[in-house]
């Protein structure tokens, strides 16, 4: 560092600062110090660094559940912030079907290895119910944030608004005029699909309306809005909100082999504007989640705890509606 030092011009703790993201170093420096970096080819020794610092500058990120499109944008946030701040991301991925029984021992063997290689802090992602039980008795030496709709505890937690997907969906629908709405469950042992599920309920029984729910789903998948989509009766609602894009993408598929199309018979919308479905046929209707900014900010609010000590507090990614060509207003049969 000291030779880095001298060929940048500058003095070892601006160096020390370049390398640790603490302390402000000018642009105009950084580029100097980057410089001599890369004509020296120096590579700091991150051992000596951990004994100094008491830091490993890594995190450990638990993501329980089958890798869709949500998680996966949610490890996307993680690992742009990650890389931002300079730390290194240890992905353990526990995959797991429809059921999700027997989880719990693994799930702990694997942040009881996160501990082992003393990492800095950890991230468990997961839709599944019971993680209040998996992390009874959690020694606090070791800051940890959960990304779940079902946080233990107000604080240390992060998540996305999905009572308000639904409720906001459902309620889009109403205001289009539509009285007989259907719901296209996701899987039911997950924690987003059920509280989806509560929020079209609750937007129904507000605006005195009777639900209607399928709930064949095993998965998020267009397979499994394919299924209900066989089972509907078209006769039988003019709308439809589906638990997530693939789920109401496999619905249009079916119900347009039966000569039902949307919008012209039904309205449908779904959520997560995945970034197909502005793509499909009709552009598709949904509540937009931010998944990448909820892995970002998680990461943000489990380093600076890091860093200062600071508890965490509780955050929220809330939905936004995206209107498209799969909605208008009621359509009399």
């Amino acid at each position: 560092m000291a030779d880095v030092a001298k060929l940048a011009n500058v003095s070892a703790q601006t160096v020390s600062r370049y390398f640790t993201g603490v302390g402000y170093v000018r642009a105009e420096t950084r580029e100097r110090v980057a410089a001599a970096i890369e004509e020296l080819g120096y590579v700091p020794n991150q051992s000596a660094r951990t004994l100094r610092t008491s830091r490993t500058n890594s995190v450990g990120v638990l993501s329980i559940g089958a890798l869709n499109y949500g998680s996966a944008s949610v490890l996307t946030g993680l690992g742009l912030a990650a890389r931002e701040a300079d730390v290194t991301l240890t992905i353990a991925q526990l995959d797991l079907d429809f059921e999700a029984r027997n989880w719990e021992g693994e799930a702990r063997r694997a942040l009881a290895h996160f501990k082992s290689v003393q990492v800095d802090g950890i991230v468990l992602s997961t839709p599944i119910p019971g993680v209040d039980t998996l992390l009874d008795g959690w020694d606090q030496s070791t800051p940890l944030m959960t990304v779940s709709e079902l946080p233990s505890t107000g604080g240390g937690s992060a998540g996305a608004h999905s009572h308000a997907a639904g409720w906001q969906a459902t309620r889009h629908l109403i205001r289009l005029g539509h009285r007989d709405i259907l719901h296209i469950a996701g899987p039911s042992t997950r924690n987003e699909a059920k509280e989806r599920e509560r929020g079209y309920r609750d937007a129904m029984e507000d605006a005195g309306l009777s639900p209607q729910v399928i709930d064949v789903a095993h998965d998020w998948s267009s397979i499994s809005g394919f299924k209900a989509g066989e089972l509907a009766d078209p006769a039988s609602f003019t709308a439809v909100f589906a638990s997530n894009d693939e789920i109401a993408l496999g619905f249009m598929s079916a119900m347009e082999r039966r000569d039902a199309r949307a919008p012209r018979d039904f309205s449908v919308v779904g959520v997560d504007d995945m970034p197909s479905a502005a793509y499909f046929s009709p552009p598709l209707t949904t509540m937009r989640i931010d998944f990448r900014a909820l892995g970002i900010a998680t990461f943000k609010i489990l380093h600076h705890q890091i860093l200062t000590g600071e508890r965490a507090e509780h955050y929220v990614e809330e939905p936004e509606l995206i209107v498209r060509e799969s909605t208008s207003g009621v359509t009399r049969r």
